[in-house]
């Protein structure tokens, strides 16, 4: 699920995930952080689920992927639309 807050210089997105599926690390890889893994990687939240927050200047589309232990990738079902094998939001 992805959650939106439009601030002064771009927009804010936060990635948020089930407490346990997948099991262990997670991280969200995309256009953002130059595809590498572990830089953004989703904490627990007071309310059980995963998330981070990532912040994205200007307007346009990004392409992401999440990326869980055992080299599992994985797309956002909750994603604004997708290309291929990849999500993508819309700021």
């Amino acid at each position: 699920m992805l959650e939106r807050k439009q601030r002064k210089h771009g927009t804010e997105i936060t990635f948020v995930l089930p407490a346990d599926t997948p099991p262990g690390p997670v991280s969200v890889v995309g256009d953002f952080n130059d595809w590498q893994p572990g830089v953004h990687v989703l904490a627990p939240r007071k309310d059980g689920r995963r998330a981070v927050t990532v912040q994205l200047t200007g307007r346009g589309t990004h392409s992401f992927r999440y990326l869980a232990a055992g080299d599992h990738w994985f797309d956002d079902e909750h994603a604004d639309s997708h290309d291929g094998a990849n999500s993508r939001v819309h700021t």
